[in-house]
């Protein structure tokens, strides 16, 4: 079996607004938190991410979070690129408490991985429809952010 290889796509930094909460659910705790703003930087593309998108977490009755993303990146050469993942994100009761907080917590005390995926109609980026990314994430204060890894 072939071993699993990366490269470094991009670091992006996501700040989301307040949650919305839904509810309790028949799967879990529902809640969505709009993504007005952000920014991505790597080697072959950077640039913002766009308001409208969003992240309907759901928190399972085992305490895991998955989390479900849209969002829009605009380049910094003006193209549009969706970017859509399925994440989970879970640790000790005391660690998690801690990152919803809002604390700075060391990322290797909890898991938080997502698998990603991205559309776009610009030829310049057209590698991207054809290609799947992992993400390593870690929450700050002011929101979310991953390491993001094309998969080779």
């Amino acid at each position: 079996m072939s071993e699993i290889k990366t490269r470094h796509l991009f670091h992006i930094a996501l700040q989301p607004s307040a949650q919305q909460i839904v509810g309790s659910t028949p799967c879990g705790d529902r809640r969505i938190a709009p993504i007005p703003e952000g920014e991505f930087e790597g080697e072959r593309l950077r640039g913002v991410v766009l308001n409208g998108g969003s992240d309907w977490i759901l928190v399972r009755p085992d305490q895991v979070w998955e989390l479900n993303v849209r969002l829009v990146l605009k380049t910094h050469d003006d193209d549009l690129i969706g970017m859509s993942y399925r994440g989970l994100r879970h640790g000790p009761a005391d660690i998690i408490e801690q990152v919803n907080r809002g604390e700075p917590v060391d990322p290797s005390a909890y898991y938080f991985r997502a698998a990603i995926f991205f559309e776009t109609g610009s030829e310049r980026y057209a590698w991207m429809n054809k290609l799947i990314a992992i993400g390593s994430g870690y929450r700050e204060p002011a929101g979310p952010r991953y390491q993001v890894f094309e998969v080779l």
